[in-house]
């Protein structure tokens, strides 16, 4: 590390619903992808070695079983980023495991199938997020099957994309209801408590009319929401496409930010964006910019139609070598092309830079949770535990730095598997996943203790 380069840490895990007895590796294949990025493995692998299913049934099955770590580096400009990757699985039937990775993170990816929309697995990892108070950011992907499978023209797709999105933040909205409800129901109650007897107070607010719920939602335009397509190596926030027209259209990035996803179209004779797409029977900006192009690249090297996809090609200043244009399966042209003109990890990576936050930016009410066990308050704690709570929030590497260490899954191990084939104390060993945080970074290490050193374990040593 060059002096004074500054390095941003985050930790984070894919959060991702999945049809109960249905292989879903959209997850996997996106963590592949990102995993590529960093030559760990070869970007045509991707999608097919499904490198963080490292174990044999996984392989087997096809599905995420477990929780597996990794770290990425990331270069954005002058700043370089170390981001240690969780992929937990999908399946409602290892939900635990998702559980645990939330709790070891500072944010979190949702991924939701561009075909199959919201699914019941979806709004259970959005509520186990907003339990830990986690901050979320969006990958709608399998795009790629709007066009191949489906056939949509791009005006259905954006349709269709516009009421995922409504129905992911019906949800977010849901829960931030609910919590808004039951913190008026308890000053209520506080105030029915502290009021004289025979006084009657009536309050016909709900509580949500003076409290800013924006910042919670996904939108494009928020840059929290990426579109992509794994299995072809594509993806794109619409600050991309933002940047690019900017220097074409004359306009500036800001305004194309706030209308290339809405109710927005491009008037040709006036040089204006205008409002009113739909009755006026206009296309909306995203799909006359965006998506048509997509859709229109797709058709060309589908068809293998050699004189558009050159054009296409030359345009967009690409250099695609003779294996990938050759190749007889269309999808590896495809991929070639995609890969180099829209590269998914470069969108992913860059939102998760830029929206989630780092360990230096923990709330206080998030420590607290992390420090207190079931509904044990931070209050109740002994003194010597609470004045960790200021550790915490610093991440200091000092030497005179307390280390904090969090335990988040313990579970019993048979001996027999141990590296050293017999336990070391003659006792049943437990394998404990474990948090340290220390100079703005997170490490997940394994711990092996016998059964009688739980006696005494807590949260923050």
């Amino acid at each position: 590390m060059a002096p004074g380069t500054l390095y941003a840490y985050f930790k984070l895990c894919f959060l991702v619903y999945s049809i109960i007895n249905t292989i879903n590796p959209s997850k996997t294949t996106l963590a592949d992808c990102l995993i590529s990025s960093n030559g760990i493995i070869s970007s045509r692998l991707a999608g097919k070695l499904r490198y963080l299913d490292s174990r044999e049934d996984e392989q087997i099955r096809g599905i995420t079983m477990k929780s597996s770590a990794i770290s990425l580096h990331f270069e954005k400009g002058d700043e370089e980023y170390l981001i240690n990757l969780i992929d937990s699985p999908g399946h409602v039937d290892f939900s635990s495991e998702v559980s645990t990775a939330v709790r070891l993170c500072d944010g979190c990816i949702i991924v939701v199938d561009a075909v199959e929309g919201v699914c019941p697995q979806t709004q259970a990892v959005l509520r186990q997020a907003w339990l830990e108070n986690i901050r979320p950011v969006l990958v709608i992907n399998k795009i790629d099957r709007l066009i191949v499978e489906l056939k949509f023209t791009p005006q259905e797709a954006y349709m269709h994309l516009k009421n995922i999105l409504e129905q992911v933040n019906a949800v977010t909205g849901t829960l931030f209801t609910s919590k808004v409800l039951e913190e008026r129901a308890e000053k209520e109650t506080e105030i029915a408590s502290d009021s004289a007897p025979g006084d009657q107070i009536y309050d016909w607010s709900a509580g949500l009319e003076d409290t800013d719920d924006s910042h919670l939602y996904f939108s494009p335009d928020h840059g929290n929401v990426v579109f992509a397509s794994a299995i072809d190596g594509w993806g794109f926030g619409i600050e991309h496409f933002a940047k690019l027209y900017s220097q074409k259209m004359g306009i500036k990035p800001a305004v194309l930010l706030k209308t290339l996803w809405g109710d927005y179209y491009l008037n040709t004779k006036a040089k204006k964006i205008m409002k009113g797409d739909q009755s006026k029977g206009k296309k909306p900006l995203f799909v006359q910019l965006v998506l048509d192009n997509i859709w229109s690249l797709y058709e060309s090297v589908m068809k293998r139609d050699k004189e558009k996809i050159e054009k296409i090609v030359t345009s967009l200043g690409l250099k695609i070598g003779p294996r990938e244009s050759r190749h007889a399966d269309p999808k590896v042209h495809l991929n070639a092309i995609c890969s180099q003109w829209l590269p998914i990890s470069e969108a992913v990576l860059s939102m998760v830079c830029n929206k989630l936050p780092s360990p230096l930016d923990i709330t206080a009410e998030r420590v607290e949770k992390l420090m207190c066990v079931g509904a044990r308050t931070f209050d109740s704690l002994p003194p010597e535990t609470q004045e960790l709570k200021s550790a915490f929030l610093k991440c200091s590497s000092e030497v005179t730095a307390p280390v904090i260490v969090f335990v988040s899954k313990m579970f019993p191990v048979d001996a027999k598997t141990l590296p050293q084939n017999k336990p070391r104390w003659g006792m049943v060993p437990f394998v404990i996943s474990l948090e340290m945080r220390t100079d703005f970074a997170s490490f997940i290490v394994a711990v092996f203790l016998p059964s009688a050193c739980h006696v005494g374990l807590s949260t923050a040593w």
